[in-house]
């Protein structure tokens, strides 16, 4: 998600974003059990393991990340161990590896440059791949949503994902073009949204954010994060550190509002001083001003780090909290609204 338009630009070797500011905020020690929940191409990990003496564990929903990590597992000396996995699974994960309770969680929430230079995993725009989207290669695929969902489901899919405010209009064209003849194909989807809802000569590609919202449908990335979020509370020991990196506003809108409602701050809640002790019954404690941001430098030598934020805090000795109402809403379609466009 970092790139502007990455489902339409070329291939982006994959660098991680905000790696020291990261490592910071995890502050790794000796003797320390951390997971990664978004392994990738492993550059936190092996930020991690470099740091000090640990040991990590490592999940990623998709088997190449998994595959392509075999050498730094064995580089590592038993020091990692690399699963594959979904990080909403990490506590049930954690636990059948005996590695639980976790001294630091880590999320790079999003998908990767590798998985966008695929052009038959679907995700990319910038060849006539197969219609896919699938981080796992399981499940219904976007094709079976474009093909198959009713024309108001569509609608909300493009308009709450992916903030597309065509939403509507571009569902109607779907639902008229299938008739003649089913999306298998990237391609003619995205000449076909280009057509019903063309941009500016200035604007990213017209199809950039219907692609996002099928993806984060596809994948159920909201919902994912918020069950992740959820199961790293509960599974990291007093003083736990718990960082996340987000490149999208959905996706950075979760974290706040998980963080705001752990650390006793909500929408309006007032900042405590420093060294002033959380309520008690708050799960985490967030210091110092957030979200981080990264440098200009940064994003002059990567520009997926263009959107990114990082938000982290340190876990206390209270109980973990369900998810409140509004976080539950933010992770799923909300009700229609007619208004929309």
């Amino acid at each position: 998600m970092g790139d502007s338009d990455p489902a339409a630009n070329g291939p982006v070797r994959h660098i991680p974003v905000l790696l020291s500011e990261v490592v910071e905020a995890l502050r790794p020690r000796d003797g320390g059990r951390y997971l990664d929940g978004t392994f990738g191409a492993g550059g936190y990990t092996r930020a991690i393991l470099d740091a000090a003496d640990t040991k990590v564990l490592a999940l990623d929903r998709d088997p190449t990340a998994i595959r392509g990590g075999a050498d730094l597992v064995s580089a590592a000396r038993g020091r990692l161990t690399l699963v594959e996995g979904r990080f909403s699974e990490l506590e049930e994960v954690s636990q059948a590896q005996g590695f639980a309770p976790l001294d630091g969680v880590v999320f790079d929430i999003g998908v990767s440059s590798m998985q966008f230079d695929e052009i038959d995993r679907g995700f990319s725009f910038r060849g006539d791949g197969p219609l896919d989207m699938r981080m796992e290669g399981r499940g219904p695929s976007a094709a079976d949503i474009v093909n198959e969902a009713d024309e108001e489901t569509l609608a909300d899919i493009l308009y709450f994902y992916g903030e597309e405010r065509a939403a509507r209009r571009i569902a109607r064209a779907i639902v008229h073009d299938r008739r003649l003849a089913p999306f298998t194909s990237t391609k003619p989807l995205a000449e076909m949204i280009a057509r019903v809802a063309p941009a500016r000569p200035t604007d990213i590609h017209p199809a950039t954010k219907s692609f996002q919202a099928l993806r984060i449908a596809v994948n159920d990335e909201l919902g994912q994060l918020l069950d992740g979020l959820a199961a790293a509370e509960r599974v990291l020991a007093e003083g736990g550190r718990l960082v996340v990196v987000t490149f999208h506003s959905l996706e950075d809108r979760i974290v706040k509002q998980f963080l705001a409602e752990r650390s006793g701050r909500g929408e309006t809640g007032s900042r405590r001083l420093p060294g002033e002790p959380a309520p008690a019954q708050t799960s985490f404690i967030c210091e110092g001003r957030q979200p981080i941001a990264p440098t200009r430098a940064e994003i002059e030598a990567n520009p997926r780090a263009r959107s990114a934020k990082l938000r982290h805090a340190t876990r206390t000795a209270a109980a973990p909290m369900p998810p409140g109402d509004k976080l539950m809403r933010l992770a799923r379609l909300p009700a229609r609204d007619k208004g929309r466009a």
